[in-house]
């Protein structure tokens, strides 16, 4: 490192110099010459004013601490070990094993994205899992896009421009990253008619509204839950009043939970579910359009869908926001092998599914396994793993939890440095771990992070 008492402007490394010595520091990684070059030279830049400012400088340090927080931020596997399923900052739905097959095949090479293998000409882009969709769900018609904001704003750009949109007040919801919904909308160009309180909304609210509207839309609040002195309207009577006014009624689910039913489940419908609205049932409630995610509880990529009548679904697809939202061929074919699981009674597969059903038993012997094999003083508590990513608020699946006798921000750091890196959960000042989120053949990787604590 450069000397902070004497450096003076002469002694400044060149570029080269100090890019040659930065590659040679391990917590550089692997990160390409012209990075390190580039911050290098931020470096020596910095340095070169702090000096003529009268000030100190280390340009080696600080461009090495620059690069380490760069290497943070290169995409990487990691083990996720907080307990939360669909982890938003994580990347929400690991996908399945034949997903992401399907994905890879398909980024490795050509695909018929829009091409007919049957006819040998261009073919619709997306037919197949609309198809999927369709048999899935009981709609007419489906589109699939980036995301389930992008699935809203096409819908409204679509089917609502300039026009007005009746929304429930207590529906305006705002969501991870500061998305709000009411910013949407405007920038979609429908007009918002809040109806309503914030806890109250009734029937009659909407019916005042509705007149001249061009579509009621309901969406689901995913990432919190109204309780108490509270009342809204159900699908069904505002499917009920949409059909008597002759518009359109759009919902927006959310989370993705194909049936309500969980079919590709053994047994009833988990207790955690008993609130949250399946795509299937919303439809058959009366709803025209019904909008989700794809990589929440339906466990694809990160994907919005909708599901619905075919007229609306053509005239969204024919607008021109459409081809700038739409997936392109890689995420095409891991939904489509996602959505294959579950049309072939494979849901259960899903991983979202497959750790959200794991027993308890069996994540009890897991987690006592892996504490003893690590050396790490600590004990097994009973916790609780969540859905996340806003799903099913409020929700939580009973679990062991691994509570480490350990400095917990410390520790905490140390796994999160390891490769790959272990990202476990601080909570009330200790540090948890919890292997429903943990694939089983990771198991032997948290052991080896877990016993650099020892």
């Amino acid at each position: 490192m450069g000397n902070l008492r004497h450096m003076e402007l002469r002694d400044l490394p060149s570029v080269d110099e100090l890019t040659r010595r930065l590659a040679a520091n391990p917590a550089v990684g692997e990160l390409p010459p012209p990075l390190v070059s580039g911050v290098a030279r931020e470096a020596i830049e910095r340095a070169r004013h702090g000096l003529r400012e009268g000030g100190t400088a280390d340009p080696e340090a600080a461009a090495a601490e620059s690069l380490a927080v760069l290497a943070g931020h290169r995409p990487r596997r990691v083990i996720n070990a907080t307990g939360v399923l669909l982890h938003t900052n994580l990347g929400r739905a690991a996908a399945a094993g034949a997903a992401a097959d399907a994905g890879r095949a398909f980024a490795a090479g050509y695909g018929n994205l829009e091409f007919d293998l049957g006819t040998g000409r261009r073919g619709g882009r997306g037919r197949y899992v609309a198809e999927l969709l369709t048999s899935l769900t009981g709609a007419e018609g489906a589109i699939a896009v980036n995301n389930n904001a992008a699935a809203l704003y096409l819908a409204l750009t679509a089917l609502s421009a300039r026009r007005n949109t009746v929304v429930s007040r207590g529906e305006l919801i705002e969501i991870g990253g500061s998305f709000r919904l009411p910013e949407l909308m405007a920038a979609s160009g429908a007009v918002l008619v809040e109806v309503g309180t914030t806890n109250r909304t009734r029937l009659r609210d909407y019916e005042r509204a509705a007149d001249g509207a061009a579509l009621v839309l309901k969406v689901h609040p995913s990432n919190y839950r109204i309780e108490g002195f509270a009342e809204e309207v159900g699908y069904r009577e505002l499917a009920e009043l949409a059909s008597a006014r002759e518009i359109p009624f759009v919902a927006d689910v959310g989370s993705g939970l194909l049936d309500t039913r969980t079919p590709w489940l053994d047994g009833p419908p988990p207790t955690w579910l008993a609130d949250e609205p399946g795509v299937r049932q919303t439809l058959a409630a009366g709803a025209d359009l019904v909008l989700f995610s794809g990589d929440k509880l339906l466990g694809g990529p990160q994907s919005g869908i909708a599901v619905g009548r075919a007229d609306l679904v053509a005239t969204m697809a024919a607008h021109p926001v459409a081809r700038a939202v739409r997936i392109d061929g890689t995420t095409m074919a891991t939904l489509a092998a996602t959505l294959e699981m579950y049309a072939m009674g494979r849901g259960r597969d899903v991983p979202f599914w497959t750790m959200a059903s794991l027993p308890t038993d069996v994540l009890e012997r897991r987690h006592t396994d892996v504490l003893e094999a690590s050396g790490v003083p600590g004990r097994l508590v009973a916790g609780e793993s969540l859905p996340g990513a806003g799903s099913v608020p409020g929700a939580t699946i009973p679990s062991p939890n691994i509570v480490l006798d350990v400095a917990a921000d410390a520790s905490w750091k140390a796994l999160i440095a390891t490769i790959p890196p272990v990202v476990a959960r601080r909570a009330d000042d200790a540090l948890r771990l919890d292997l429903r989120t943990v694939d089983p053949e990771d198991d032997d990787r948290v052991v080896a992070a877990l016993a650099g604590l020892a």
